[in-house]
């Protein structure tokens, strides 16, 4: 049976260096709505850095909460955003993600839950949003989760990480500018776009791939090698092809699914509390029975780059620890459906899981 999508697409998107710059602009004409005040959520990176700061279009009665980040996003953050600002100030006109994945999920989930009640953890899945969100954009400041594209705010909640996905998630502007991510540390900047290469590799080798999908993963493997294997990370041209690169790969997962290796992320997400981009390539650098020569390109880039990724970590793990991360990622059936079918139980089962979990 031909595989049916028909889902949202960002309703705005502005790319260019300096485009920041635009951003007070772009958001001039939401400020009539509800209580006509902004709310920024910024990456607590940029605290420190007024410089930055002052570039925020901050306006009176607008206000700015920075977002740490040594921890995912959870339902718990959110709720706690939410009801805070709805108890001082009443419901503002839109909120602006300024950050890296987790501070564009931040954005993307506080605003559907100012307009839907009680917690976000019964949100958690497809398609429970019952209300649209206020007005929200997100500018990255790092690519490669391809969160500003995609319909899914990544949450951890106390029983699962999953996202809150629908088609109000979708952003309603983008501002994409490659001047942002140019001083992203190496390794930051390299575990990051990991997760675009990865989000393109299996989106094209699963069940659900079809040739809308092959179209975005395909170029953005095509600019990925460029910038890890081709272009010195000072050529300008390396930060504008990552940027497109990320947008490109979280599109692709609009129209297929991940596999594999995020399932196996989850778990070491959900569990050891490792951040989404690592994990990635943590697991990824241990699936070379499942994804062949598209792990051999990656080990290829990793030494190109003379990134570390971290080896040996399950010798401390206990067995309590393994089962636990193998229930979370045995509880993800769209992941493994789209890997191996939708007789996938027939050829996975969690000593399966386990054994992956076992070679990182």
């Amino acid at each position: 049976m031909q595989l049916f999508r028909n889902f949202k697409s960002v309703t705005k998107t502005c790319y260019g260096r300096g485009s920041f710059g635009k951003l007070g602009e772009i958001l001039e004409p939401q400020r009539t709505a509800n209580e006509g005040f902004m709310v920024f959520v910024v990456d607590d990176y940029f605290e420190d850095k007024p410089d930055f700061v002052q570039r925020i279009p901050e306006q009176e009665g607008d206000e700015i909460h920075f977002i740490s980040t040594l921890e995912e996003p959870t339902t718990e953050l959110i709720d706690k955003l939410r009801d805070d600002i709805l108890s001082r100030r009443g419901l503002p006109a839109g909120i602006v993600g300024i950050g890296g994945g987790s501070v564009m999920d931040v954005a993307k989930a506080a605003s559907l839950m100012f307009t839907n009640a009680g917690s976000s953890v019964q949100y958690q899945g497809l398609n429970l949003i019952k209300e649209p969100g206020i007005y929200h954009a997100v500018v990255p400041t790092i690519s490669g989760t391809g969160a500003e594209v995609s319909m899914t705010a990544v949450l951890t909640g106390p029983v699962k990480k999953l996202g809150l996905k629908c088609d109000w998630t979708v952003c309603d502007q983008i501002l994409l500018d490659p001047d942002l991510i140019a001083t992203v540390p190496q390794d930051q900047w390299f575990y990051t776009g990991m997760d675009t290469y990865i989000h393109s590799v299996e989106a094209i080798t699963g069940t659900k791939k079809n040739t809308f999908a092959e179209a975005y993963s395909e170029k953005a493997l095509e600019m990925c090698r460029e910038v890890f294997l081709g272009l010195d990370r000072s050529d300008p041209k390396s930060d504008e092809l990552l940027m497109v690169a990320s947008y490109m790969g979280g599109l692709s997962l609009t129209y297929s699914e991940v596999g594999v290796c995020h399932a196996l992320s989850y778990g070491l997400g959900k569990v050891l509390h490792i951040h989404h981009c690592i994990a990635n390539c943590i697991a990824f650098d241990k699936l070379e029975d499942v994804y062949g020569a598209y792990v051999k390109e990656f080990k290829g880039m990793v030494a190109q780059r003379g990134v570390h990724i971290p080896q040996g970590l399950a010798k401390e793990w206990s067995e309590e620890t393994i089962n636990a991360m193998a229930e979370v990622a045995y509880d993800l059936p769209h992941m493994w459906d789209h890997a191996f079918g939708p007789d996938w139980r027939k050829v996975l089962d969690r000593e399966r899981i386990k054994g992956w979990y076992r070679r990182m």
